[in-house]
């Protein structure tokens, strides 16, 4: 399968062993960095780059590491056609692709351990959409709920000050 694999500054030592454990197990690795370390980099920034690889289609899924998960969930989230989430349980990271559709997994350096992590990379690769009806009807409720959000009256150009 052909991952995308991001960080920012905080997760830059486990991003480079996520990148090894999915090479060991056969996948393709799309880096998207962060490369080295700069305590002045910006988690949007490798996200946003990851999330469009995600919805555009050239990478199946993507994983992305930040300090807690939060931020970076957020703001793959704002990329139409990315359902992502902070999975720090095994349970969580198969399950939300199994019944979700989940195709950014997010996890927190600062939260999780290296073994961890490596369980819920496994767990996350691993899983795959059932497809159950059930599971088909509420995801087409969601991309609809998406979709009807494209035309916001919020253009996106408040900033917090």
């Amino acid at each position: 399968m052909r991952i995308a694999l991001g960080c920012d500054h905080t997760g830059i030592e486990l991003k480079g062993q996520v990148a090894a454990w999915l090479r060991d197990l056969g996948h393709d690795i799309q880096d998207v960095g962060a490369y080295e370390l700069d305590p002045l980099d910006d988690y949007p920034d490798f996200t946003k780059t990851l999330a469009k690889a995600v919805a555009s289609g050239s990478v199946k899924r993507g994983i992305m590491v930040c300090g807690s998960g939060v931020g970076a969930c957020v703001a793959a989230n704002k990329v139409v056609g990315v359902r992502a989430a902070i999975c720090h349980d095994t349970y969580s990271a198969h399950q939300g692709v199994e019944d979700d559709d989940m195709n950014v997994l997010c996890l927190g350096a600062r939260i999780i351990g290296v073994e961890l992590a490596r369980e819920l990379t496994a767990a996350f690769v691993g899983a795959t959409f059932s497809g159950e009806e059930r599971h088909v009807r509420r995801l087409n409720k969601v991309l609809a709920m998406e979709k009807s959000n494209l035309g916001s009256v919020h253009d996106g150009s408040k900033e917090l000050k």
